[in-house]
């Protein structure tokens, strides 16, 4: 009889476990401090006044906390109608892109007609265009409709610029769905409506989470557009309107500062309440894509 031999991976000490798992937590705490300093800076400065800012007390805590700076951003400065206009822009704006992508993908995708590979290779050349180089034609195609400093004059371009990038994910999901579910629908007597929105619109969310949050980030930061096609101050965004609060000749920051940390509170906030969504939606981009 032979006698079995195990073997088993060498164990390391102890200590340099330790050592290591310490030197893992110190880097983390470290990583964690370099991400959370700086909210804690912004915050800090929309709390003081110029003569703290310029002073000696420029990363502490303001020895007078000026909350007046935020009654005088979102009032005095207008940052309240700059906040409505972005939801307003920023929340169409993905409506529409999700609503034509998930519909032009499907047509893309699963319907038969010609030109139909023509099509979606057209639609993907978006990608390939950078936002800002399409400024000077957009400006005269808006200016001849009469939309320079309405909403339209920055939906209208979020929109056109983010549905290659929509469609490209979306369609992804869509080839990974099995057809047997759209002839099962069929045989049902559904037509071809009630299969897209009963049917396939449902298990394509997690594309469309992906295609929301792209959006949001390209439409609620983006300010060259949002200053030229802009003219307008009950019309501008946050971007272009925190811009514009810069004085020529005296500026005063601490409203600055609660400008911006009004204009940062809802991407952080639509991160805290859907960052598992989030990940999720962004690997299951990754792995249908």
């Amino acid at each position: 009889m032979t006698r079995r031999t195990e073997f088993s991976a060498p164990r390391l000490p102890r200590r340099r476990v330790r050592v290591s798992t310490a030197l893992i937590q110190a880097g983390m705490m470290l990583w964690t401090f370099l991400c959370i300093f700086p909210l804690y800076w912004l915050v800090s400065f929309s709390l003081k006044d110029n003569t703290e800012i310029f002073g000696g007390n420029v990363a502490g805590l303001p020895h007078n906390w000026l909350f007046t700076n935020y009654a005088s951003a979102l009032i005095g400065a207008k940052v309240g109608i700059y906040l409505l206009n972005s939801v307003i822009v920023t929340a169409a704006t993905i409506a529409i892109t999700c609503l034509f992508s998930l519909m032009a993908s499907y047509a893309l995708t699963r319907m038969k007609w010609r030109g139909q590979k023509a099509m979606l290779q057209f639609f993907l050349l978006g990608l390939m265009i950078p936002i800002h180089a399409a400024l000077l034609p957009l400006f005269l195609v808006l200016s001849k409709m009469h939309l320079i400093s309405t909403h339209l004059a920055l939906i209208l371009p979020y929109t056109g610029f983010a549905l290659p990038m929509g469609i490209m994910i979306i369609t992804g999901f869509i080839d990974g769905i099995p057809r047997e579910l759209e002839e099962a629908g069929c045989i049902d007597g559904a037509n071809i409506y009630q299969i897209f929105f009963r049917i396939i619109m449902p298990i394509l969310m997690p594309a469309a989470a992906t295609v929301m949050i792209f959006t949001f980030l390209q439409s609620w930061n983006e300010l060259l557009f949002a200053q030229i096609f802009i003219s307008k101050e009950n019309v501008k965004t946050l971007t272009a309107g925190i811009q514009s609060m810069y004085g020529q000749y005296q500026t005063d920051w601490g409203p600055i500062g609660a400008a911006l940390v009004v204009a940062t509170l809802p991407t952080l906030i639509i991160y805290l309440c859907m960052s598992g969504q989030v990940q999720k939606s962004l690997a299951a981009g990754a792995v249908k894509g």
